[in-house]
């Protein structure tokens, strides 16, 4: 698989759970080249490496609300139990327990697409600060402004009296 396609796909597989970003046990049992059972395996038979902070299931309602979003599979042939979702930190220590150099691998391009992830929002966050300062700058304006604009449209509404005639009248007096 190119570099490239991984990291994308990799991407898409980041979901935000609990405050949290994650990778769910089956996408990254893909990635890895084994099944998701062989890795969860892995995972309980070495449990001490991954406290909550790592690695947590998700609840039921976690659970179906990805079923409608990302439609994993459920009953007859899908899963029988909730699935594992693993932070950045799970996902790094995922590699020690796998052992392969594949996982290795992919460890690398995973750790490098959290990072990417984790540097957009951090854009995103200074831009929405940046706005927000706009916003409050230009807001205080905005008000003084609109009396600005509000005197000029009187001016502009107000009747024009007649202009009188300079000069002299003659005429029939």
């Amino acid at each position: 698989m190119a570099p490239t396609i991984l990291v994308e796909r990799i991407e898409q597989s980041i979901y935000w759970i609990r405050g949290q970003k994650v990778m769910l046990d089956s996408d990254l049992a893909q990635l890895y080249g084994v099944t998701t059972g062989n890795l969860n395996l892995a995972v309980r038979r070495n449990g001490n490496r991954f406290p909550e902070d790592f690695m947590f299931q998700l609840t039921p309602e976690e659970t179906n609300s990805l079923i409608l979003q990302i439609a994993i599979s459920k009953g007859r042939g899908g899963r029988r139990s909730a699935p594992f979702a693993f932070t950045e930190h799970g996902v790094a220590m995922l590699s020690s327990v796998l052992g392969s150099e594949r996982a290795v691998q992919v460890n690398i391009v995973i750790v490098r697409a959290f990072i990417k992830l984790r540097e957009v929002l951090s854009n995103q966050k200074d831009l929405a600060r940046r706005v927000g300062s706009l916003e409050e700058k230009y807001g205080k304006h905005d008000s003084e402004l609109q009396a600005v604009f509000a005197a000029i449209g009187q001016l502009l509404d107000a009747p024009i009296p007649p202009k009188r005639r300079i000069g002299f009248a003659i005429g029939n007096s």
